[in-house]
């Protein structure tokens, strides 16, 4: 896991500068979260995507394809170069994920609130089967004003869903604005709870925090758990950190330049 968050980063700027535009906000508060799961959590084999006892990762925020494709890449699923072609005509990297198209890619996502009833739906499936693979899903947290993602955890709590762990990227931003002022959504943590979920809270850019938190929600028995990851949007970038209009942005040159030095300062810490 070393160092992995790191390359992340460097490989979504990358990416993203190549193309001059994209989803930068919702990708770069997700990175420690990812860096975690494919660096010492999750059960994968790059050389077999479909290895039937792999776990299960589901992007729900499908906007998010970047990071996950950065870390899919790093991870040796498929080759660095083809991050490049991001978002170009006929490529296997479209904006939102698609699983017939990218090496490790486990559900299609990209319409909000979706990729969480698809999360449950594997979750349940591996469970009637008798197996033991793991399923982790990652929504947004203006996502979650889609009624959909409540009537999917009121599922999987009452079917006791303990295969299931539920990431909650809460950047407090969305396409509009502040979820606070479009949606007021209030204490998740206790929202969850009554739902009779296991949820906690922590810093969603902390990666130790963030390994505690996944290994005691794996060891809650017969219930599925809810980890709500305190973060900023667009972290790593400090002149796009919290900007309203970081959940697509389109970079004049000036950011260029600022987002390339970014890339050698991350570069200079490996």
């Amino acid at each position: 896991m070393e160092n992995l968050d790191k390359k992340i980063r460097i490989e979504i700027i990358k990416m993203l500068v190549k193309r001059g535009f994209g989803h930068i906000g919702g990708s770069m508060s997700v990175v420690e979260l990812l860096a975690v799961l494919y660096g010492e959590v999750m059960n994968v084999d790059p050389k077999n995507p479909n290895w039937e006892e792999r776990d299960y990762l589901v992007l729900s925020k499908g906007h998010a394809g970047p990071a996950l494709y950065s870390t899919l890449a790093l991870k040796g699923f498929f080759d660095k170069e083809m991050l490049m072609t991001l978002n170009e005509p006929h490529t296997n990297l479209p904006s939102h994920c698609d699983r017939q198209k990218t090496p490790g890619i486990d559900m299609t996502t990209g319409s909000l609130g979706q990729g969480l009833s698809a999360a449950v739906g594997i979750a349940q499936a591996i469970k009637l089967q008798g197996k033991n693979n793991r399923v982790f899903t990652i929504v947004g947290d203006g996502e979650l004003q889609e009624g959909q993602c409540f009537e999917a955890l009121q599922y999987a709590a009452h079917h006791e869903l303990d295969n299931l762990v539920v990431f909650v990227d809460e950047n407090k931003l969305q396409l509009d604005g502040y979820t606070k002022d479009i949606c007021k959504q209030g204490d998740l943590v206790t929202k969850f709870n009554t739902f009779d979920l296991h949820t906690v809270r922590c810093d969603g850019h902390d990666m130790k925090a963030i390994k505690e938190s996944i290994n005691n929600a794996l060891v809650t028995p017969h219930k599925p758990s809810v980890i709500v990851l305190d973060t900023i949007k667009a972290k790593g970038v400090a002149f796009l950190e919290n900007d309203l209009g970081n959940h697509h942005v389109r970079f004049t040159d000036e950011q260029i330049i600022l987002l390339n030095e970014i890339v050698k300062e991350l570069e200079s810490e490996l």
